[in-house]
């Protein structure tokens, strides 16, 4: 006898950032472009359901009140005290690289559970920015987090801080962090240890993961960076890229002491 198991996959309504207030009762007018996404995009009507949430902690059931081609409507139904957060906290000390990886690394980072990210530059860093430059970027990757959040359920925006040099980062952290409840990763071609031999965290540790640049971190760099208490970590016997590595360490980080 053969049996044919089926399953129903539990659909979540559009989930869309909405920046002001919002209770039960009121009715919020989104912004244009997130109007536009709703309507012309996702074909969404009056009547419809959706979620708004504005990055404070839980959720917002809601329906579309009345779609114009300037302001979409949203009368707000009622809140519901959701989370979808990894009980890590995760920052992300990330490199620099061509605009396309820092985007997918930012995006995939946050739907695996990252509660930070630092973007820095190193040596070998690819992309150079100007000041004027680097503060357009780091917009860009705000909303490259919103949209992010919005995709995987996530109700707590991540924070993205400015570009810094990675030197100048490690100083910084020195000068605030206790170690104690802190664990350090740098990811390293000469690394020896591996996740699944190292002992479980507490509940309460932060942790911060460095990940190097297209062309990896220098020796001296490393050097920095073991200095300050990192411990380098090897993914594997492979050489990975720096999107690949980054975002599968955060996987395996969520696999052995995360919500995976």
């Amino acid at each position: 006898m053969i049996l044919l198991l089926t399953h129903q996959t539990l659909v979540m309504p559009p989930r869309f950032f909405h920046a002001g207030e919002i209770y039960a009762g009121k009715t919020v007018e989104l912004e244009m472009t997130t109007g536009h996404h709703a309507a012309r995009v996702l074909r969404i009507k009056a009547g419809d359901s959706i979620i708004l949430f504005n990055g404070k902690g839980g959720e917002f059931s809601a329906r579309i009140a009345r779609i114009r081609k300037t302001a979409t409507q949203v009368i707000i139904d009622q809140f519901n005290a959701i989370e979808r957060e990894s009980p890590l906290a995760i920052e992300l000390v990330q490199a620099i690289c061509v605009n396309e990886k820092m985007d997918l690394i930012i995006q995939k980072s946050v739907e695996l559970g990252v509660t930070s990210i630092q973007p820095v530059t190193t040596t070998r860093s690819i992309v150079r920015l100007s000041e004027e430059r680097a503060m357009k970027r780091l917009q860009h990757w705000q909303r490259v987090i919103i949209s992010a959040c919005e995709q995987c359920g996530r109700n707590f925006i991540p924070a993205i801080f400015p570009l810094v040099a990675l030197t100048d980062w490690v100083s910084n952290k020195n000068s605030k962090t206790k170690a104690d409840h802190h664990l350090n990763f740098m990811l390293s071609t000469t690394g020896k240890e591996s996740l699944k031999n190292l002992p479980r965290p507490s509940l309460n540790t932060h942790l911060t993961l460095a990940v190097g640049p297209e062309g990896g971190l220098t020796s001296e760099e490393e050097n920095i960076l073991q200095q300050a208490n990192f411990t380098p970590l090897r993914v594997g016997k492979r050489i990975l890229r720096t999107e690949t590595a980054a975002l599968a360490t955060i996987a395996a980080l969520q696999m052995c002491w995360g919500d995976f």
